[in-house]
């Protein structure tokens, strides 16, 4: 019986590896990628790695076996149809006669059209009969910790959200979540909420990031059109994708990524990182 994460070498990825390798003996570890060379330091660590593409089924033949814990890792190629690209893993787990096949999906209150995949993916899971766990993840403190030089060089934080709250985590804690259902016993048929244990609005982070540097930082807050302007003009991104940006913009100003139902800390046995905390440790670096 092996533990198989798919995304190994991604940012959630890498997380869980490191997780499980805390928890269990590393040839127990399989870690899915698409390149050897990122995940080479896994596999100096004993981890099998097995390399595989969510676009070729063929590279799946023969990756799983009998009894195996799946990780499925949702993809992040929005313009190739990530349903079916989950469905290449489901498809194959299911062939082999998988024990668990758990997948990262969306809150459950999510009704921007991010969602849709995942409520794709969830339906196909559904259908192939597998034993299952739905560890639906909340927005992470990292999608704006990550990128800070802009608010820092405008002293503004500049989003579509209105008033609207999130209730984030670290991408670590739902990792932690992660490796706790694919370690622990009981989960199957399962769907967990994910979320931090207290919900923020951006005024308040612009005064926390305002605070750990000794600068007035202010939250401006603009209309949808105006954020995907932005996202296109200032920051690149195609416009579907500035789209789907967008439209989670609404969705937090609505609530919906404000749940606190405490899933994720009673999974990892602590309180979820708070969003403080993630400034700091993107201050750092």
């Amino acid at each position: 019986m092996s533990i198989v994460v798919t995304g190994a070498t991604g940012s959630l990825g890498r997380f869980v590896i490191e997780g499980l390798l805390e928890k269990v003996p590393a040839e127990q570890i399989t870690a899915v990628a698409r390149s050897r060379e990122k995940a080479a330091g896994f596999a100096a660590r004993g981890v099998r790695v097995a390399i595989a593409d969510y676009n070729d089924p063929e590279t799946f033949g023969g990756l799983f076996a009998a009894g195996d814990k799946v990780l499925l890792i949702s993809g992040n190629e929005f313009d190739k149809g990530r349903v079916q690209q989950h469905k290449i893993v489901l498809d194959a787990a299911n062939a082999a006669g998988v024990a668990l096949f758990a997948y990262t999906s969306a809150p459950g209150a999510l009704t921007a059209a991010l969602a849709d995949d995942h409520r794709g993916t969830e339906a196909a899971i559904l259908e192939s009969g597998l034993p299952y766990v739905f560890l639906r993840n909340g927005w992470y403190n990292e999608n704006y910790t990550e990128r800070l030089a802009p608010v820092l060089q405008s002293s503004t934080v500049t989003q579509a959200a209105g008033g609207g709250r999130i209730a984030s985590a670290a991408r670590a804690d739902y990792a932690a979540a992660a490796v706790a259902v694919l370690t622990g016993e009981g989960h199957e048929n399962k769907t967990y909420e994910l979320s931090g244990d207290t919900a923020w609005g951006f005024a308040e982070f612009a005064a926390e990031l305002g605070k750990q540097t000794g600068r007035e930082i202010a939250y401006k807050s603009v209309s949808a059109e105006a954020f995907s302007e932005i996202l296109t003009g200032h920051a690149g991104l195609p416009a579907p994708l500035a789209a789907t940006l967008t439209g989670v913009e609404l969705a937090i100003e609505k609530g919906e990524l404000a749940g606190t139902g405490g899933d994720l800390g009673r999974l990892i046995g602590r309180p979820t990182t708070p969003i403080a905390d993630s400034i700091a440790l993107a201050l750092k670096d």
